[in-house]
């Protein structure tokens, strides 16, 4: 005749899982053998555990486990001298067979929405058309009384298939800062990020040619003499310049508490395009740029502002 929602407490089991109590309050309505009416309101409280495993793939995922139902309080509308008989009767044969079935399912339905997320884990995440990051679980997962904690392997490939290599540091927990309430930390080191910017590299590639940088003078070999006076002897009067900026180097991220920053390695060459001819190589600078980094997070993924 009526269900309250149900009051669900989680809690962490050391070493195990999780524990879930689900207090579940509920009026059952229908006739008595006297051919009355007869409401009994109860509440239970359902205990159950799950265990955290890594599955044949490598997925966390969470297993059911013991699930039992305890009566916690019986009102009836019964007269008292017939309570004691039928109630016994009914709670013993009726209510502590039923419930389980009702109840404990909705803790496997709630364990299956968990695992969903967790199946995720090991998806190959696109980085753009460069390559690909995945997760595989490094060691089983650590339950406490306060957190599960994940070590996580990240598997770095180029667009071709090519493996990154990676350094493999290890960061203790207790070097980290404090763990905020009710929340998830994803923890990335600074070698992580300098090797996904490795696959990336190509994206910092750039021809640089006149009015694609606002506030630049115009780009010709007259402003290049006034720049370098050693080479203005050297180079032909007014011709357009195309910088060409390639890598030369997998960038390096460097974290402080202060600071974060991405040291970029790149060659610089000028080339001059004559409208007559084909293009003319001036000259190569070895660059290398220092760049500011904030970090920011939407919608789940990590954002990297880079300023010059």
């Amino acid at each position: 005749k009526d269900l309250h929602p149900p009051v669900i407490s989680l809690a962490l089991s050391p070493g195990s899982g999780l524990l879930m109590a689900v207090l579940v309050q509920m009026t059952v309505a229908g006739k008595s053998f006297t051919g009355g009416k007869v409401e009994i309101t109860l509440a239970a409280n359902l205990t159950a555990s799950s265990r955290l495993w890594p599955d044949a793939a490598g997925v966390p995922l969470f297993s059911p486990g013991s699930c039992r139902i305890t009566l916690v309080s019986v009102k009836t509308n019964l007269p008292s001298s017939t309570l004691p008989k039928v109630m016994s009767k009914f709670l013993d044969s009726t209510l502590q067979k039923v419930l389980p079935g009702l109840l404990c399912p909705a803790v496997d339905a709630v364990l299956n929405l968990v695992n969903a997320k967790f199946s995720n884990l090991t998806s190959k995440i696109p980085l753009g058309s460069a390559g690909t990051l995945q997760y595989a679980l490094l060691n089983p997962p650590l339950t406490t009384d306060t957190f599960i904690e994940l070590d996580l392997k990240t598997i770095l490939r180029q667009k071709e298939g090519k493996e990154v290599d990676l350094p493999m540091d290890q960061l203790s927990l207790a070097s980290l800062p404090p763990k905020s309430n009710a929340a998830t930390q994803l923890i990335l080191s600074a070698g992580f990020l300098s090797a996904e910017l490795s696959v990336l590299q190509a994206s910092f590639n750039l021809d640089i040619s006149n009015d694609m940088v606002l506030g630049l003078p115009p780009l010709v070999t007259t402003m290049l003499g006034a720049v370098i006076p050693e080479i203005s002897r050297a180079l032909p009067q007014s011709q357009p310049v195309v910088i060409e900026m390639r890598a030369a180097g997998a960038p390096v991220v460097t974290i402080t508490p202060g600071q974060s920053s991405v040291q970029l390695f790149s060659t610089a060459e000028f080339r001059i395009s004559p409208a007559d001819s084909a293009p003319e190589s001036l000259f190569v600078l070895d660059v290398h740029s220092s760049l500011e980094v904030q970090f920011a997070v939407a919608e789940e993924k990590l954002q990297l502002s880079l300023a010059l």
